[in-house]
């Protein structure tokens, strides 16, 4: 298989929108189930083996502990209880409706009782899932090609943070906004005020600089990998980025680092020019916010000094 996948978004558009919204409904379960962490950490998805997947939730009053996985191989989605109970379904061919409904079966049998916001969040159209039988295209080829174009990004992800030895996010997919990113935190706080959405507050409390990919969208349609420091220091779209296919865009009144998926597949050394790329981005904003990038230096992960004097030349791949 290669490094990138190709992924256009214009080949699976229809299922993405599907899959998306599948998403959403898991997603907006997980908020409601799983123990709050900060800047929301506990409400995206992690890669498994075969797809995605919750983490185990619940354990509240009569709520068993409960986790849902996507099995983007067999293309089903599984609910598996701490005592051991399991059920699932298969999730190609079905509509957004037919989706909630099914998932909300298996709940009553398995006697998880929760409950959501059953529309969808910032997408363009707010159809209820139980209503939505617009949304029922699945690729199973493409959706599978999702997963692995996300497991292959998640290693640059992993990869890229690994230098870091602050405070880190995990590498997790956003049900939001379809994408997957690591976020670098500095111990600068950040008074946003209380004109502010409480979901921005939490997220952005601290200041950051947050590297990822995502799959395209009307605003931008094609895949890409990006990075971006939060608040934004003056000038940062002046910074130069590595390799020159890379740009700075203009967004909502600051700034996004972008290399396009596209060249970072043709490059002699894909996985090498995304995190370079990366890399590129965390120098501008580090340097024009003022980050001591030196302390917080860990090359591959290591931080033991005397593992770090034997390091051999060129560090930790």
């Amino acid at each position: 298989m290669e490094v990138f996948p190709d992924i256009p978004l214009s080949a699976w558009s229809d299922s993405k929108a599907t899959v998306h919204r599948f998403a959403q409904i898991v997603g907006k379960i997980r908020l409601a189930e799983g123990v709050r962490r900060n800047h929301w950490w506990n409400v995206p998805f992690h890669l498994t083996g075969r797809g995605i997947t919750t983490r185990p939730m619940g354990g509240v009053g009569d709520i068993p502990v409960f986790a849902i996985d996507f099995d983007f191989v067999d293309h089903r989605l599984v609910v598996n209880v701490i005592d051991g109970r399991t059920a699932s379904f298969s999730m190609p061919g079905r509509s957004v409706a037919s989706f909630y409904r099914e998932l909300f079966r298996i709940f009553d049998r398995l006697g998880v009782d929760v409950s959501i916001r059953a529309t969808p969040f910032d997408l363009d159209d707010d159809i209820p899932f139980a209503e939505d039988t617009v949304h029922r295209a699945y690729d199973t080829a493409m959706v599978t090609r999702y997963w692995q174009v996300l497991s292959q990004v998640a290693q640059v992800l992993e990869r890229f943070a690994a230098d870091f030895s602050g405070k880190v996010s995990p590498v997790h997919h956003f049900w939001h906004t379809f994408d997957i990113a690591v976020t670098l935190f500095s111990d600068k706080k950040v008074d946003q005020g209380p004109e502010v959405d409480s979901v921005t507050r939490e997220a952005y409390s601290r200041e950051v600089i947050s590297a990822g990919f995502w799959f395209g969208d009307p605003n931008l349609p094609e895949p890409a990998f990006y990075s971006y420091t939060a608040p934004e220091p003056p000038g940062l779209e002046q910074e130069p980025l590595r390799p020159p296919e890379a740009r700075w865009t203009p967004l909502r009144g600051s700034h996004l680092a972008i290399l396009p998926y596209a060249d970072a597949r043709v490059a002699a050394d894909p996985r090498g020019t995304a995190l370079d790329f990366l890399r590129s981005a965390y120098e501008a904003g580090a340097r024009r916010a003022g980050w001591d990038v030196g302390a917080a230096y860990c090359p591959g992960g290591v931080t033991d000094p005397v593992a770090l004097r034997n390091l051999p030349a060129g560090g930790v791949r």
